[in-house]
């Protein structure tokens, strides 16, 4: 178990944006940053960090909290996971105390693949540099790839020994279950004998954006022609081979930071791009791409370069999945090799300026590119001309922006020589269909502004005023709870001529310590369960850490089951800075008055919701000519309407009915 004086030190040290910056491309929005939501598909940000409250908050799917909420969501971590990650991140050293047996035996199913899968990493790496065979087998094969030891170890490079069941009797032995091994696809059961699978293989393993293992990628040297070249590991609860791009660990940082990935399709082109000093470059691993790979690069960067080999089978089929990439709203470019090179080859021979060079001249609109590389097959056939420009309408319709489809349609008008209205008129049929919802949506936004007739029934959406109010009340504890205010205190005193009157006293209090009080005064208890919770999470807080109290402090601590709502109240106010209302000359409403006067107003208007139900249900009672005689229900809701009056006279207002 990690020790409490490490987890302080992870907290204390983490910095919210430079966890999320490794998984979210975040722009600056004032003083905080934004992007896009790794939880939901969406194309306009709505996800939120604050730096100075050093908390998140997802808009989008309602998510939030502190950066160990946002692995333990994203990265699917446990809490402990989570520490680890950001100690090793932050190069904190980890102090353990020993695990109950009943701790160990409480450690999940996926943490355990997750462990297993670590291991065999370990175990296939070791086996590589310091075993014979795995020295004369495998390391000779990466060295004629010309991979250093630098980068055989960046990508932790393995290999597999010949003997059948090597790697199940080294996990055994260490205390591994078989069951794990045989769930993450390591082991393949047999009778009573299981046996590896990636046996005699030079081993790629498949990481996380955020480092772990999910999987491997295997790949045969010898000449058996009934194996398959490279095997993978098969779908697991880790691995889902759709939604993973080989290389993401190490690319994530670069793609940022250059705002461009280049998409390639196999692990040695990944990884002889980044030995060239290129690393924003990531794999489909032999796989079609997917939107589930898309959207995983989409967090980081809104350019994809897909690099092609130069052979032109390998060019047409790999074609397809810009496409995809355009449905996704993102920009692409295509980037071919010369014929008979791959990104492999090119890489290893060619010098990073070059290489740079060659990219940035010969990356293409992916419209100039579909025109490059079919235009000679159909220059003298109008037949298959008319087909590539159908081909280019369809890859265009797939564009959500309307902007950016104008402006292509005009790019394929000018390279193509046809008019702009024959290409309009093509994709206007192809994208009838988003038309026709556009036109839906139009006269449902129409209908909306029709008269309502007298005789149509409206439906008042019913306010929850005391969800509101204890809300409110949380939101002042969170905002304002340590800060001493001047609050009027109002006593009872007999003056000189004997006669008790009302003196206003004015007194120092804690804001949290204001709030306890009056409640306590009231006998009032928050009638919302969560909100109940967190009061009594904050007041105790409060208590124990009244002289070095800080919110950030409270922050990092946070309860999970409580993370949801105090980041959505304390977020609030990033959500008006999310939609950029003062740019649009937009001024929202903002707290001017003081604290003290709005701790006070927010019991008041408390006090007077709760009144104004004691008197509903005295006037409930008073129901039956039975209880016409009795006078004191009437005199109790007499004296709570006087109650009533003196809040309006110390709000200010006349105070209508809540009910």
């Amino acid at each position: 178990m990690i020790s409490k004086a490490t987890i302080d030190t992870v907290f204390e040290t983490a910095r919210v944006e430079e966890v999320i910056g490794d998984f979210v491309q975040l722009k600056r929005a004032g003083t905080n940053f934004k992007g896009l939501s790794p939880f939901s598909d969406e194309r306009s940000p709505s996800f939120m960090v604050s730096p100075v409250k050093q908390i998140w908050k997802d808009f989008s799917s309602g998510k939030g909290g502190n950066s160990v909420a946002f692995l333990m969501e994203h990265e699917h971590f446990t809490y402990p996971e989570a520490i680890r990650y950001l100690a090793k991140k932050y190069n904190i050293e980890i102090e353990e105390t020993e695990q109950t047996d009943e701790e160990k035996a409480n450690t999940d199913v996926r943490e355990s693949m997750y462990l297993v899968s670590e291991f065999a990493k370990d175990y296939f790496h070791n086996t590589l540099l310091h075993s014979e065979e795995g020295k004369a087998i495998g390391l000779s094969y990466f060295k004629e790839r010309g991979f250093t030891g630098e980068t055989i170890k960046k990508f932790a490079l393995g290999y597999s020994p010949e003997t059948w069941d090597a790697l199940t009797k080294e996990a055994l032995g260490k205390g591994y279950k078989l069951e794990f091994l045989e769930s993450t696809g390591l082991t393949i059961p047999k009778d009573d004998r299981p046996f590896d699978r990636f046996k005699g293989r030079v081993m790629f393993p498949i990481q996380s954006m955020s480092g772990r293992i999910l999987g491997f990628g295997g790949r045969i040297l010898g000449n058996d022609k009934k194996a398959a070249k490279y095997l993978n590991s098969p779908e697991s609860e880790i691995y889902h081979k759709s939604k993973v791009l080989y290389g993401i660990f190490q690319a994530k940082q670069s793609i940022a930071k250059q705002n461009n990935c280049y998409l390639v399709e196999g692990y040695t082109d990944v990884i002889q791009f980044n030995q060239a000093g290129i690393e924003n470059v990531v794999a489909s691993s032999g796989t079609a791409l997917t939107p589930d790979q898309i959207r995983l690069i989409n967090r980081l960067t809104k350019n994809i370069t897909v690099l092609f080999d130069g052979d032109a089978a390998g060019l047409r089929a790999s074609i397809r999945g810009i496409d995809l990439i355009l449905e996704e709203g993102m920009n692409v470019k295509v980037c071919a090799f010369p014929d008979g090179e791959d990104p492999d080859s090119f890489a290893k021979k060619t010098p990073y300026e070059e290489l740079v060079k060659y990219l940035e001249d010969n990356s293409k609109d992916f419209i100039q590119f579909k025109a490059s590389m079919l235009m000679d097959d159909a220059k003298n056939d109008p037949i298959k001309k008319a087909d590539l420009i159908r081909d280019m309408v369809v890859s265009i319709s797939k564009i959500p922006d309307r902007i950016q489809r104008e402006i292509y349609i005009q790019e394929c008008s000018r390279i193509m020589d046809i008019s702009e209205q024959v290409l309009i008129s093509t994709l206007a049929q192809l994208v009838k269909k988003d038309i026709s919802e556009i036109g839906k949506k139009q006269k449902q936004e129409h209908k909306a502004f029709e008269v309502v007739k007298n005789d149509a029934p409206i439906q008042v959406e019913k306010i929850d005023i005391l969800y509101g109010l204890e809300r409110k009340i949380i939101e002042i504890l969170l905002l304002y709870g340590n800060k001493t205010e001047e609050f009027e205190d109002v006593l009872l005193k007999t003056n000189e001529a004997g006669e008790i009157e009302n003196v206003i006293e004015k007194k120092e209090y804690k804001v949290f310590q204001r709030i306890y009080l009056s409640l306590q005064e009231d006998e009032v208890e928050l009638a919302n369960p969560l909100f109940r919770d967190i009061f009594n999470n904050l007041i105790n807080y409060y208590l124990q850490n009244e002289t070095t109290f800080s919110i950030e402090q409270y922050l990092m601590h946070l309860q999970p089951e409580f993370a949801q709502e105090v980041t959505d109240i304390l977020m609030e106010d990033e959500r008006v800075a999310l939609h950029n209302w003062e740019g649009q000359s937009i001024f929202p409403k903002t707290k001017n008055d003081t604290i003290s006067q709005y701790v006070s107003e927010t019991i008041l208007t408390l006090r007077w919701y709760l009144v104004d139900r004691i008197i509903e249900e005295i006037k409930g009672s008073i129901s039956s000519e039975s209880d016409s005689d009795n006078i004191e229900p009437l005199s109790m809701a007499m004296d709570y309407y006087k109650l009533i009056n003196s809040f309006s006279k110390k709000l200010g207002r006349v105070m209508s009915r809540y009910n």
